[in-house]
């Protein structure tokens, strides 16, 4: 299986999509960097797939649990920073063969 290539992040309030590239690997899975830099998702052998920021910071997990999934699953996330909590659908690049 071939890891995504990107996904975004849709929030559900507003539809704000947040790109994802994947940059490298971390624990064995593929890590992904959100484009603008700021944030990564990746997966760790104690938190499970996660957002982090720059120092380390969780800021966002899978709604359903921490996921042992070999990519980030696709499912609600909710974030978190401060005093602020958002919802977002985790969606992955439309498939070519599909719009053929």
């Amino acid at each position: 299986m071939t890891a995504l290539a990107s996904f975004a992040f849709v929030r559900h309030v507003d539809g704000l999509r947040q790109p994802f590239e994947r940059d490298g690997e971390r624990h064995g899975r593929p890590a992904y960097r959100r484009t603008d830099g700021q944030v990564w998702c990746v997966w760790a052998p104690d938190l499970g797939w996660h957002c982090v920021i720059g120092d380390g910071l969780v800021t966002a997990h899978p709604v359903d649990g921490e996921g042992d999934e070999p990519e980030p699953p696709a499912t609600v996330w909710r974030s978190f920073k401060g005093d602020r909590s958002y919802l977002y659908d985790l969606v992955p690049p439309p498939d070519p063969a599909k719009s053929a």
